[in-house]
């Protein structure tokens, strides 16, 4: 697999909806949650999203995206969003590299990079924490799940 990454827009909505959809079920068996935000996150809102200047990135094999980033920017703090990777690339370092181009791209004013998971989410909590995130707090979200926040200082 010959992955390159590169910004995404708001004609890739559709490829993004599709992705996330697909990645974010283990999660939604995991917790018993069908209505997690990524699950039900509308075409329109993730066109939004897109298309209103913060930066969002794909994983894109040839023409095919494997993965999607996304972040919400406030003030010095950033958080990423919406990180998902197709089940079947799932493990071979596309995450990764999506996690490094979003953090790597943080506007110039932002000092912290962030992100939630749940917090029976092992495998996530893992991953982040091996690319230098550290455990900051715990709490519920809107669906009663509980997380855990991470933090990144930005560098």
């Amino acid at each position: 697999m010959n992955v390159h990454i590169g910004p995404l827009t708001r004609e890739h909505a559709g490829e993004v909806m599709t992705i996330q959809r697909a990645a974010y079920l283990a999660e939604a068996r995991r917790y018993g949650a069908w209505d997690l935000p990524p699950l039900v996150e509308t075409l329109d809102e993730i066109r939004h999203h897109l298309g209103d200047g913060t930066p969002a990135f794909g994983a894109f094999d040839g023409a095919r995206l494997v993965g999607s980033v996304r972040s919400r920017v406030d003030g010095e703090r950033m958080e990423v969003a919406r990180l998902a990777v197709a089940p079947d690339v799932q493990g071979g370092g596309v995450g990764r590299r999506l996690l490094e181009a979003i953090s790597e791209r943080a506007p110039a004013d932002v000092k912290v990079v962030w992100l939630f998971t749940g917090a029976e989410s092992d495998g996530n909590i893992r991953f982040y924490e091996s690319a230098g995130f550290v455990r900051v707090s715990e709490h519920l979200d809107a669906v009663g799940i509980r997380c855990v926040t991470l933090e990144q200082k930005v560098v």
